[in-house]
């Protein structure tokens, strides 16, 4: 056992050392970053999601990309949180008879409320499931999503690679639900 945690345990039974142990445990807690288990082979939502989890959720995250077949027992052995797989809570699911993807999910179970991450969730979904109209934004990101998967080495470059563009996503998003910013040239949206 560490020997400060020892030195706060011992002077637990203080007034004050009951308040110095809680924060010690949380600063450990904050230090040991969470894991994340996906598919390989990313493309738009298992990017997109360790983008809305580093920026929102943790900010020490670990990601891992594993073959299918084996995040169960990598999620088992290591304690992630499996996201965009089958059979688990983080990944697509029906609402009011129409798909969502992970990325709603994990909006959904963290309680995140920004309106123009709500925004980007549209983009995302309709560049990975099939959704009724979806914004005329998601089929570029799509595309984007194709390329970036195609040149970069693995699932930690295409991270590296995309994550630039869900931050102009999200600024684009924040600046639209501003009601300062539409796109000028798509001819095939409605007028905004």
């Amino acid at each position: 056992m560490d020997s400060g945690l020892k030195r706060l345990i011992q002077r637990s039974s203080a007034s004050q050392g009951h308040y110095e142990l809680t924060i010690y445990i949380s600063k450990l807690q904050r230090l040991d970053p969470m894991k994340w288990v996906t598919r390989e082979k990313a493309k738009v939502d298992r990017i997109a999601c360790p983008w809305l989890i580093k920026k929102f959720v943790d900010k020490n995250p670990e990601f891992l990309f594993v073959p299918p077949e084996t995040i169960p027992q990598v999620a088992k052995d290591t304690g992630a949180i499996a996201y965009d797989a089958k059979g688990v809570e983080l990944t697509h699911y029906k609402e009011n008879g129409e798909e969502r993807v992970s990325f709603d999910a994990i909006i959904k179970k963290y309680k995140l409320t920004d309106p123009a991450l709500l925004e980007l969730a549209k983009i995302v979904r309709g560049a990975d499931a099939k959704t009724p109209n979806p914004p005329p934004e998601s089929a570029g990101l799509e595309a984007v999503a194709h390329g970036f998967r195609n040149i970069a080495k693995d699932d930690f470059d295409n991270m590296r690679l995309q994550f630039p563009t869900y931050d102009a996503l999200y600024k684009y998003c924040q600046l639209k639900t501003e009601g300062t910013q539409k796109l000028e040239y798509n001819v095939a949206q409605s007028a905004r």
